[in-house]
């Protein structure tokens, strides 16, 4: 016998990339506010000498308050130089709140409606940012980041947890393609805010309904036969309905399904 040997060729070891999103600025917030206005400043002088992605947030700062005073970015920064360290400090403080919501707002979701959901700690408090109940009559610039504009911060809490912890669940931030993940954000933040047509209530109804309707036509035809029941996934009935018709209004000529797991 002859023995056979092979060399696996060297593994090449690739950090991961990290994605492309800001940063979670903890350490701002929790600073000592003139330190937050000496950063500014040297962002005003000169932006590549801070953080690029701390220089993308105040740049977004900037870019809120020109929109707000309508006069550009001298506007802006003269705006912007009027807020005390303290007022730059909750600013950013608001910006991570949001930010935070987008990231952890699944884990407080009311998805269960038999039971709450267990303490996932999000830590989505006010006090983990710097904010206080003092705070929710104020309004702030950072509410630019959502589709609010400058507005209280009671609005932006409201915005957000309707938008992240209802009844529904959205986990996206891991994508690492920005333009897929601030697409699934602007459909959250603003197509999945309008109410839902009556017409369209109506079909779902229609829907689920045909789906029970089949379910128990399937336990008393076949009786003692083994089959994968429905119950549990009842509303993948009305799901695909919606995007195979969406799909096909939108041109779509053919649809193929797989079932994996013995088609359960």
């Amino acid at each position: 016998m002859h023995s056979v040997s092979t060399r696996l060729p060297a593994l090449k070891i690739v950090p991961a990339r990290e994605p492309k999103t800001m940063k979670d600025f903890s350490f701002v917030t929790s600073a000592h506010p003139a330190f937050i206005e000496s950063i500014y400043r040297d962002y005003v002088k000169d932006p590549e000498s801070v953080d690029p992605e701390l220089a993308k947030f105040f740049q977004g700062f900037d870019f809120a308050l020109s929109n707000l005073n309508g006069k550009g970015a001298a506007s802006a920064k003269s705006a912007s130089s009027q807020l005390s360290p303290e007022q730059i400090q909750k600013e950013i403080g608001v910006y991570r709140l949001i930010y935070n919501y987008r990231r952890k707002g699944h884990l407080l979701s009311r998805t269960n409606p038999i039971r709450e959901r267990k303490d996932r700690h999000a830590n989505l408090d006010l006090g983990n940012f710097g904010l206080s109940e003092a705070d929710l009559d104020t309004e702030f610039h950072a509410g630019n980041f959502t589709p609010l504009g400058k507005t209280t911060l009671r609005a932006i809490l409201e915005f957000l947890n309707q938008c992240y912890t209802s009844t529904l669940g959205a986990q996206f931030t891991y994508i690492n393609d920005p333009r897929k993940e601030a697409w699934l954000q602007q459909e959250l933040e603003t197509t999945m805010m309008q109410p839902v047509p009556l017409e369209q209530k109506k079909r779902i109804l229609l829907k689920l309904n045909e789906g029970v309707i089949f379910e128990k036509f399937l336990h008393t035809k076949y009786i003692g036969q083994k089959r994968f029941s429905l119950e549990g996934g009842e509303t993948t009935i009305p799901a695909l309905d919606a995007i195979l018709n969406t799909a096909a209004d939108l041109g779509m000529k053919e649809a193929v399904i797989g079932m994996a797991h013995r088609g359960r």
